[in-house]
This record gives structure tokens, sequence and C-alpha cells, in this order.
């Protein structure tokens, strides 16, 4: 089983699910993050899988981040609250197989799995 956390909106987003569907024949979980929040803990899961600092999983580009986090010092579970209120500033796609994740940026990142 593959898990992908989408936004169809994210033309990044639609390659990496695009490359997976034509090169495996997994099944593929399709969970659009922005209606369905992750938790605190799946946020903190992903990025131990991602052996990402939070910080590194943020949308620096997105307005809400300029407008509530820019220059700002946070802790890592302060990064993670800030994702759970506001999903928008997840890096997406972020796919997930057994113990691993990546980030589908580039898209073709997602065939490493």
């Amino acid at each position: 089983m593959i898990k992908i956390w989408h936004n169809p909106r994210c033309s990044k987003s639609r390659e990496s699910l695009k490359l997976l569907q034509e090169n495996s024949d997994e099944n593929i979980e399709i969970r659009e993050y922005l209606k369905d929040t992750p938790s605190k803990g799946e946020l903190s899961e992903i990025i131990k899988l991602l052996d990402i600092h939070p910080e590194k999983l943020l949308r620096k580009t997105e307005s809400i981040f300029k407008e509530e986090f820019k220059g700002k010092e946070l802790s890592e579970q302060e990064w993670i609250d800030a994702m759970v209120k506001y999903p928008k500033l997840i890096e997406r796609p972020i796919v997930i197989k057994n113990n691993k994740a990546v980030i589908g940026r580039p898209p073709s990142l997602v065939l490493d799995l």
C-alpha cells in the first residue's frame, strides 16, 4: 500500500500521483490533507519518516506563512502545531510506503519508494 498526502489543485501533487499510478501495481490511498487535516501525531510520524526538522516541511511561499511565521523561531512542536492549524503550510505531496516517506519535489522522487 502506498499513501499520498495530495492536493488536487497542485500540479506537482497531480504529477506525482500520475507517476505512482503508472509505475506501481500497488493500491494507492489518496488523502486530501486540506480536507482531512493530519493530527499532531501523524505529522510527527511523517517528519520522523522524512528525517527532517518540521520547519523543512513548510511551504514558505504561502501567504499565511509570510503573515504569521516569517522570521520567527519556533520549536519543533510549535511548527507541527502551526501545520495542524494551517494545513496549507504542509509541503506536498508526501508519499509514504512501509516505513519510508518522500516529498514529491520533484515528482520523480516518488519513484524511489
